[in-house]
C-alpha cells in the first residue's frame, strides 16, 4: 500500500482496489475489489464503496454513506453524511436483479446534502448543490439548487456554492469568487 494513502486499521481494503495518493479512509469503511477511488480523497466513517464505483480526486464522502455500484462521481464532490444512493428502480428481496443496476452519475464540483436521497438512473450537473434532506428524482442541470421532497429547483448556485441572483440581463457575479455567470435558456454557464 502507498505510504501516502492512510486507512484506518478498523477499515477493510479487498484486493484489487485502487486508490489514489495522498487519501485517507476512516473508521469501520469496506472499499469493494473493483472500486477505484482518485487522489485527496477523505473517505469518512463507516462508509461502503461497491465494486465498480468510480470515485474522483478531491471527492469529501462524509459518515455512513454507502456508493453502491453503478454511481460515479467526478472530481471535487462532496456527499454529506448518510446520504443515499440507489441502484436499482424496483428492489425486491426474492428477485436478483443486479443485471439491472442503473447508472448514477455525479458531476465535477457536485455537493449532495445530509440524508439526501438519490434514486438511480440519474445525472447530477457540475457544480449542482442538493439540499440535506432532499429526495432527487430526476436529472439536476449544472449549477442548481434543489431542495425538498420531491426535489424541487430553488435556484442556482456558483462554483464556490453562494446563491446567485441574476439581473434582467441574465448576468450574476459570485460574492465571495467574482466568477461571473450567465443565465441563457435555464441553463447556467461561467462566463470567466
Amino acid at each position: 500500500m502507498n505510504s501516502e494513502i492512510f486507512i484506518h486499521e478498523t477499515t477493510i481494503v479487498e484486493k484489487g482496489c485502487s486508490i489514489g495518493a495522498r487519501t485517507k479512509v476512516w473508521h469501520f469503511s469496506h472499499l469493494m475489489g473493483s472500486a477505484v477511488i482518485g487522489a485527496d480523497c477523505n473517505i469518512g466513517q463507516n462508509v461502503f464503496i461497491a465494486d465498480g464505483v468510480i470515485i474522483g480526486n478531491n471527492n469529501k464522502i462524509q459518515n455512513n454513506v454507502s456508493v453502491y455500484s453503478g454511481v460515479v462521481c467526478e472530481d471535487d464532490v462532496f456527499l454529506g453524511p448518510s446520504m443515499v444512493f440507489t441502484n436499482v428502480i424496483n428492489p425486491r428481496s426474492a428477485i436478483v436483479r443486479k443485471n439491472e443496476y442503473a447508472k448514477t452519475l455525479v458531476k465535477k464540483g457536485a455537493s449532495i446534502g445530509a440524508n439526501a436521497t438519490l434514486i438511480c438512473g440519474i445525472e447530477i450537473g457540475k457544480y449542482a448543490m442538493i439540499g440535506a434532506g432532499a429526495v432527487v428524482t430526476k436529472d439536476v442541470k449544472d449549477y442548481a439548487l434543489l431542495i425538498g421532497n420531491p426535489a424541487t429547483q430553488i435556484g442556482w448556485v456558483s462554483e464556490y456554492g453562494h446563491r446567485l441572483v441574476f439581473d434582467e440581463n441574465g448576468n450574476a457575479v459570485c460574492k465571495d469568487s467574482q466568477q461571473e455567470y450567465k443565465l441563457v435558456e435555464d441553463n447556467v454557464i461561467r462566463v470567466n
